[in-house]
């Protein structure tokens, strides 16, 4: 952990508000298993609602994913809950406290809507501005740019570095003062797959560290692989919230034969009315992987010739395209 002084000093930028920390044990009046709770969140600009009435709770040391198609609230919201803008109604509370209070922004980190440095400096140099602003040592800096593998290019200047090592480097901004809460906006954007694969292990070892993190992302690939839980926001309303798994639910079959009015029948047999569903060249059935036997015999006996059957899984694309296309919130466990 990057030791502080005591001036007390505080960032109000979208980089990063982490300086020194109470302590990631929490005082008496935190509750321990919740770090950001949201109470019938609204913010309204005119008669439009950008965000209507959430209400999200993301658990410490998860790795919550925010999702939500463009213009959905995402960004106004987790701007509410850094306290850089104020809600129209409604509460959001982050380790306990009031959000941007000095309480709860000490212990935040953030990288909301792409870094901002200063572009003739060099990326170290951005970073030791930053980390002497709160109190932070040199050797905090040093630690960081470790962390995002940015040491071998942390003096040169800022305005040469690419889409992605800007990226890099706003992540470790999050990172200055080692915060329990950190938030991320699209922290892989512009990066390079190998450059992606490590941002996503860093995201999983800072779970695992005990840090809390909110990642929004539109690579819902991502997402499904590395959150615990997921919050789904569409015209400004929580959709649904709940575990990763939860909302893939279990494996079912995939079956091609031909002929597929056949398959269809012995689908309806099977499963019931309701029990399945044409996908193209193949028919889905609402039935667990083990029951693949007793189709295939079905199959047979009717004559069809089973060309392949085997489980299949939904992906969060599927489901996160069947939620946003409803308006009506959900709550999940």
């Amino acid at each position: 952990m990057c030791a502080a002084d005591d001036r007390g000093m505080t960032d109000n930028t979208t980089l990063t508000t982490a300086t020194d920390r109470p302590g990631r044990a929490g005082s008496a009046d935190i509750d321990a298993d919740v770090v950001v709770e949201t109470s019938a969140l609204t913010k309204r600009y005119g008669d439009r609602a950008a965000v209507d009435s959430v209400d999200m709770t993301v658990r410490r040391g998860e790795i919550y994913g925010f999702l939500g198609p463009n213009g959905a609230g995402k960004t106004t919201t987790l701007r509410m809950i850094l306290g850089l803008i104020r809600p129209t109604s409604g509460s959001v509370r982050v380790l306990g406290r009031p959000a941007g209070s000095r309480e709860s922004s000490s212990c935040t980190g953030a990288l909301i809507e792409g870094p901002g440095f200063f572009p003739y400096l060099s990326g170290r140099a951005n970073l030791r501005t930053l980390a002497r602003h709160r109190g932070l040592s040199d050797r905090c800096v040093e630690e960081v740019l470790a962390r995002v593998g940015l040491v071998d290019r942390g003096n040169d200047a800022y305005k040469s570095y690419s889409l992605g090592m800007k990226q890099r480097l706003g992540v470790a901004a999050a990172l200055l003062g080692d915060p329990d809460l950190i938030v991320l906006d699209e922290p892989t954007n512009g990066l390079d797959p190998s450059g992606m694969a490590d941002m996503r292990a860093l995201i999983v070892d800072l779970a695992t560290a005990g840090h809390t993190v909110i990642l929004s992302s539109h690579l819902l690939g991502e997402v499904q692989e590395i959150c615990d839980r997921v919050g789904v926001i569409a015209n400004g309303r929580l959709v649904r919230e709940s575990a990763v798994s939860t909302l893939l639910g279990d494996a079912i079959l995939k079956v091609r034969g031909t002929p597929q009015d056949r398959v269809v029948s012995i689908a309806s047999d099977l499963a019931g009315e309701n029990g399945f569903e044409i996908d193209g060249d193949a028919v889905l059935l609402d039935l667990p992987p083990d029951r693949a036997p007793d189709v295939v015999r079905a199959l047979v006996a009717a004559d069809v010739a089973v060309s392949s059957i085997g489980p299949t899984e939904r992906t969060l694309e599927d489901v996160f395209f069947e939620m946003t296309t409803t308006s009506t919130p959900m709550k999940g466990v």
